[in-house]
């Protein structure tokens, strides 16, 4: 069984911005193997039970808002009775990357991400994998406003494929597991060749 949360803040005003691709990532990955399935509203969040191939999965997208996604996440954990160090994985944004850039964790700090740092203090560690997905440093614009920004076009034009590459590698990761997972997708960072680097 494994769980798999995407960080985000609901409601359409947050469609689409850079804090949200962990949504994204979710609702690709929704389309592709629960297209049948009814979310319900369970665990403070809307849930999608299936199978990735042979595995039973849980897609979890906390409604919270994002510096509460603990919650949400822990109570499904707690229930479910997951192995937070190998069956759990977390979708979120990091303005430390590239945009588009991807990058396996088996656990880590929190960078100042509110919804990592809640998530931190719900399980009690940081010994959790998660998936990170580069959305670019904000440069001159105050952080709060970058990331619930919606993606330059130049941005957006690398954020989509790397948002259809990440589902794959989470599906990957479904069955193969964090390690080889982020040596199949990790990303080489080069932020001289990427224009919306800042």
């Amino acid at each position: 069984m494994k769980l798999v949360v995407g960080l985000g803040n609901p409601g359409p005003e947050y469609d689409r911005t850079r804090h949200n691709v962990g949504f994204d990532v979710l609702d690709r990955l929704a389309r592709r193997f629960f297209a049948s399935v009814t979310p319900r509203v369970r665990f403070k969040g809307l849930l999608l039970e299936g199978q990735i191939g042979l595995e039973p999965v849980w897609l979890l997208k906390p409604t919270t808002f994002m510096n509460r996604s603990g919650q949400a996440l822990a109570e499904a954990a707690r229930f479910r009775k997951i192995d937070v160090r190998q069956d759990l994985l977390v979708v979120v944004d990091d303005l430390a990357l590239p945009c588009g850039s991807l990058r396996f964790r088996d656990f880590g700090g929190t960078g100042g991400h509110n919804g990592l740092a809640d998530i931190v203090r719900a399980l009690g560690g940081q010994q959790w994998p998660r998936l990170r997905i580069g959305i670019d440093r904000p440069g001159h614009i105050p952080q709060s406003s970058y990331v619930l920004g919606k993606f330059t076009p130049e941005q957006q034009a690398l954020i989509d494929p790397a948002l259809d590459r990440a589902a794959e590698a989470v599906e990957y990761w479904v069955h193969e597991g964090t390690e080889a997972s982020a040596q199949k997708y990790h990303t080489i960072e080069n932020r001289d060749n990427n224009p919306n680097a800042n």
